[in-house]
């Protein structure tokens, strides 16, 4: 039998995790929520009877309690519980917040728990899915040893692989996801804006694209970034560089800094290609001053 879990908010990632732990033969202890409504569809989701609005009162049942709130309230959440004496001696409390470290869920430790938290690299759009979202992905783990074995197990039995990462870098590591994604999405944007400029619409520039992205990646994973670098700056081709800054600046200023700032992190990347030489390293770095 496998150790009983309970989730204490129960938005998006929180009613996932209930449905597939579940599935996972995880039993639900029960699912607490600020709204009784959405604790009741999570506990449709997780297969149990008994849910409420009181955190304390629910974790207090369950070996492994995830704390699945927003960011800003997990340390609050946990203490509260805590004060209450609402974790069992020897359970795990876990978070699943990519940006915060589990030393926010120190206070569980006055209970006897132990803490960690498991960061699924995968966007949750919606409380209702078709499939598993967590199968072949990467799940982040960090915290007390028990806490990440716990954790790592968990990841498995959702079809996750697992990482561990350093407790006090879990900034970092979120900035990187951050980068990854969201960043990743806005230069999707700043493309789709270019090439609208040369009169593809918007619904065909994805289209257009997506063999560069996809073909992009793929040399990335088979290669490494250096040696998947292309393009005038890998080449030192200035003239073609100089034309691009002149036409974003008349026709998409707004544009210019960020692909300016790409720009001269990219030369450091053509550099460690060994495609670029110093002195045409230098040159791209003084147009990219000047203009």
């Amino acid at each position: 039998m496998k150790p009983e879990y309970a989730v204490i908010g129960c938005g998006k990632v929180g009613t996932v995790l209930a449905k597939l732990m579940s599935q996972a033969g995880y039993p639900c202890a029960g699912v607490a929520s600020k709204s009784m409504a959405s604790a009741r569809q999570a506990a449709l989701a997780g297969g149990t009877t008994r849910f409420g609005t009181d955190n304390h009162d629910i974790a207090v049942r369950a070996d492994i309690v995830l704390i699945t709130t927003p960011d800003s309230l997990i340390e609050t959440v946990c203490r509260d519980i805590a004060a209450k004496k609402g974790f069992k001696k020897g359970s795990t409390i876990l978070h699943c917040s990519g940006s915060q470290a589990s030393t926010i869920l120190s206070a569980a430790r006055d209970c006897g728990a132990v803490i960690g938290s498991m960061h699924p690299l995968q966007s949750f759009a919606s409380k209702d899915i078709s499939g598993n979202p967590f199968n072949d992905i990467i799940v982040s783990v960090e915290g007390d040893p028990e806490a990440v074995s716990t954790a790592r197990h968990i990841a498995v039995d959702l079809g996750a692989r697992c990482t561990e990462i350093k407790t006090d870098a879990k900034t970092l590591y979120h900035a990187s996801a951050v980068t990854a994604c969201n960043y990743l999405t806005a230069l999707m944007d700043m493309a789709f804006k270019l090439i609208g400029y040369a009169g593809v619409s918007s619904e065909d520039a994805f289209d257009i694209l997506k063999p560069l992205i996809e073909g992009t990646l793929k040399n990335i994973e088979n290669v490494g970034i250096p040696q998947a670098l292309t393009g005038p700056i890998e080449r030192g081709d200035s003239a073609t560089i100089r034309r691009h800054l002149t036409e974003i600046r008349s026709q998409a200023p707004e544009l210019l800094p960020l692909y300016t700032q790409l720009g001269i992190h990219t030369i450091g990347i053509a550099r460690a290609k060994g495609s670029l030489s110093g002195a045409g390293a230098k040159k791209l770095e003084k147009l990219f001053e000047t203009l």
